[in-house]
């Protein structure tokens, strides 16, 4: 059962009391909230993830409210608690679903350890994965919803989550985050793409969300071993520009986006290295999405030759 087949009813009465528990990606979630924008956005961008039932364990067990007493009513907040815990301050009242999504966010990076971690987007074609490390504003979630409008499966808009051992991309296809600009780029960019309410006002100005195919969901069990590596960066204006990138200069990169790669130590390094090994690295830099996109493609289709080995 996927939550869109949960009758309305019974979606707010889970929400409200034991919560709903979703899978999403190798994660059980179970949240709780009585704020009703937040129930009516996960509603729309989570319809396709699969409802579990309440005897299912939940690594992450979250609940968002209204505080108690005068907050409830004067510049409404809500807090974020996760089990017994508030880790941080609270939110404007109309901007509890981006904080949920970047509490899930915070969840992930401070508390996973079985896996190699980094920020990136990372999608998948015929069974290999291509991995777009970057900062923010690099306009790495731009292009990622671009690439899964033009044939490309989501996997991970904000985590390429490497399975230890085997170097698999385990997918975690949650909603894609847009930002500012970009939220009118994509929509005029796919017609055909699900953007949820723009919220005004964050930390990183007005942001969407684009909620991620039926398809992206329904395999989220179907690992993809990664085969390419593209550190994007985005330039008003600027002509498109993609060179190979040596095995050394990727590693040094691919580190400093991990989220976890010192805390894993001598397993971290390894798993890195073996990652960087298997693929072909290349930095792009470009202002214009349609041309990015035709020169990924063109790019995996014919890859420039490897460069050195990690030692």
């Amino acid at each position: 059962m996927i939550l869109d087949e949960l009758s309305r009813s019974e979606y707010q009465a889970r929400l409200e009391g034991r919560g709903i528990r979703l899978q999403v990606g190798p994660f059980t979630l179970r949240l709780q909230t009585h704020v009703a924008s937040l129930a009516a956005t996960l509603h729309l961008l989570y319809g396709d993830f699969p409802l579990l039932p309440d005897s299912e364990v939940a690594e992450f067990r979250i609940r968002i409210d209204p505080p108690r007493g005068l907050r409830r009513w004067w510049r409404p907040q809500v807090i974020f608690h996760l089990d017994d815990a508030t880790p941080f301050e609270p939110f404007p009242y109309v901007l509890a679903y981006p904080f949920f999504e970047w509490g899930f966010n915070w969840c992930v990076y401070e508390h996973v350890e079985e896996f190699l971690l980094l920020h990136a987007a990372v999608v998948e074609r015929g069974g290999r994965a291509l991995l777009l490390p970057a900062e923010p504003g690099s306009g790495k979630s731009t292009l990622c919803a671009g690439l899964v409008h033009r044939g490309w499966r989501l996997l991970s808009d904000e985590f390429a989550v490497i399975r230890l051992g085997d170097g698999h991309i385990i997918p975690i296809p949650r909603p894609i985050g847009l930002k500012e600009a970009s939220i009118a780029v994509i929509r005029a960019f796919a017609a055909e793409a699900r953007i949820g309410p723009s919220f005004t006002e964050t930390s990183k100005g007005t942001v969407a969300h684009v909620r991620p195919a039926r398809d992206a969901v329904a395999r989220m069990a179907e690992t993809a071993l990664p085969a390419w590596i593209v550190f994007p960066r985005y330039e008003a204006g600027a002509n498109l520009q993609i060179e190979p990138l040596s095995k050394a200069a990727a590693f040094v990169r691919a580190s400093t986006d991990s989220f976890n790669f010192k805390t894993l130590g001598e397993i971290g390094f390894t798993a890195l290295a073996a990652l960087i090994d298997r693929c072909d690295s290349y930095t792009l830099v470009q202002g214009d999405l349609e041309t990015a996109i035709a020169a990924i493609d063109r790019l995996v289709a014919h890859p420039a030759p490897a460069s050195a080995h990690v030692d």
